[in-house]
């Protein structure tokens, strides 16, 4: 096996790390949002922001180093368009997804504390949780994009 292969195959998992943890996170945090019931919101709110420093953090990490292993491995120049578009698209998800680490954080606080206090959940979670799906969607299309360019590696 050749060093670019392993790098490659070290990328497209942490691409797929990044997709499949950002579809999942949304999917578990929306279904227990909806079920409307303060201890599974809390609950799930609480695996969420686990599951985003383990996977998503390791992965945002990675694909920067990977990325540019391969663009070094592979002769890939940085300024090509199909590389700018990439990185522009990977800084724009990121731009998206910090707040949402922290709109994360604040809603699982939120609903423990509801949880503790026996109450229902605070207008500030409501108003996160609108603010932290509406963030999901230009994160997710961005990824979709950057899996496209990787994939298709267009302008060549």
């Amino acid at each position: 096996m050749s060093l670019y292969f392993a790098v490659k195959f070290v990328h497209i998992v942490g691409a797929a790390v990044l997709l499949g943890t950002g579809a999942g996170i949304a999917f578990f945090m929306l279904m227990a949002h909806r079920t409307k019931d303060v201890a599974a919101i809390a609950h799930t709110a609480t695996i969420v922001v686990v599951a985003d420093f383990i996977f998503t953090a390791s992965a945002v990490v990675v694909q920067p180093l990977s990325g540019l292993a391969l663009a070094y491995l592979g002769g890939f120049a940085l300024n090509e368009p199909w590389m700018l578009v990439s990185i522009g698209l990977y800084l724009f998800t990121g731009a998206f997804w910090l707040p949402v680490v922290f709109m994360q954080m604040r809603m699982r606080d939120l609903a423990r504390e509801a949880v503790a206090k026996d109450e229902l959940l605070p207008a500030e979670y409501y108003r996160l949780f609108r603010t932290w799906f509406i963030f999901g969607f230009p994160a997710f299309f961005a990824v979709l994009g950057i899996f496209w360019m990787m994939i298709a590696k267009p302008f060549i």
